[in-house]
């Protein structure tokens, strides 16, 4: 895992893996990363079950919020969903912006592409699709999208910033994201950090709250706010994989947080010519 070719090699295969998984298969690992813990339960995904368009079987359990819920998308918006997996946030999102909007679902695994795809067909939206794709290089054009929305997914990708710049390309002047991810206060153990398991498993990469927020606010985003905050517990069963006994007490007593985030932020509209043409201009 020392370049990031590696590291996005290591997401694909990965997550090619998980599309062909169940939702019960992958709600009791890590992020779907196959690190399995006897406590089953949802490590990192919420309940979406009182979401309006929520359908069960394109959700696979690999989100860590719920941002579609906090997006503020109206009726005929142009929703972007990056890391769209089989579906689920740019189906609920489809509800929202309903037949005059148009949803563009993007991700980087095939396997997720073909199965978000079935899925569609067999709802038959026609103005929901899915495009295999880099989100550091979408494939879209700029001012496109009036919401982006994203489930923990850019702590997958080892250029972040590189991403946040094609969120702000992608948008139009005005338009807006909300985002859910996976951040950190304080400095997780180094074995946590390396292991790949935790690495597609959405915790080992992902970057300080503090540096993450920064990266948004010196792209150029504005009214930038945390619409939720909350921590996530890696159980002691999924610790002792990489830690000794002394060594996870330590790391539950040393403060460090791994936490889910939900990020709103707005790209701000044009500005005004300095010469708005020859009947106002000297």
């Amino acid at each position: 895992m020392e370049t990031e070719s590696d590291l996005k090699e290591l997401v694909k295969q990965k997550y090619s893996e998980i599309a062909l998984q169940d939702k019960e298969t992958n709600e009791s690992s890590c992020c779907g990363s196959g690190c399995c813990s006897t406590e089953v339960y949802n490590i990192m995904s919420e309940d979406y079950n009182e979401l309006d368009g929520y359908n069960p079987d394109a959700d696979l359990g690999l989100g860590c919020g719920l941002p579609t819920q906090f997006a503020k998308i109206k009726k005929g918006d142009v929703v972007i969903d990056l890391g769209s997996g089989a579906g689920n946030d740019a189906f609920i999102a489809r509800h929202e912006t309903g037949e005059t909007g148009k949803v563009i679902g993007i991700d980087f695994t095939p396997a997720m592409i073909e199965r978000a795809r079935q899925n569609n067909e067999v709802r038959g939206f026609n103005n929901v699709e899915f495009r295999q794709g880099d989100i550091e290089k979408m494939p879209v054009t700029a001012n496109t999208a009036d919401v982006i929305v994203s489930n923990c997914v850019l702590n997958l990708v080892p250029n972040k910033d590189g991403v946040i710049k094609e969120i702000y390309r992608v948008l139009k002047p005005g338009g807006h994201f909300s985002i859910s991810d996976i951040v950190l206060e304080g400095e997780l153990p180094k074995q946590i950090k390396e292991a790949a398991e935790m690495y597609a498993g959405c915790v080992a990469g992902a970057i300080q709250k503090q540096v993450y927020l920064e990266l948004i606010e010196t792209n150029g985003f504005k009214n930038i706010a945390l619409q939720k905050d909350k921590p996530i517990i890696i159980p002691d069963d999924i610790l002792g994989n990489y830690l000794s006994k002394e060594q996870s007490e330590s790391f539950k007593l040393s403060g460090t947080g791994i936490r889910s985030i939900t990020v709103y932020a707005e790209k701000p509209t044009a500005e005004k010519a300095a010469c708005c043409g020859p009947d106002c201009c000297n």
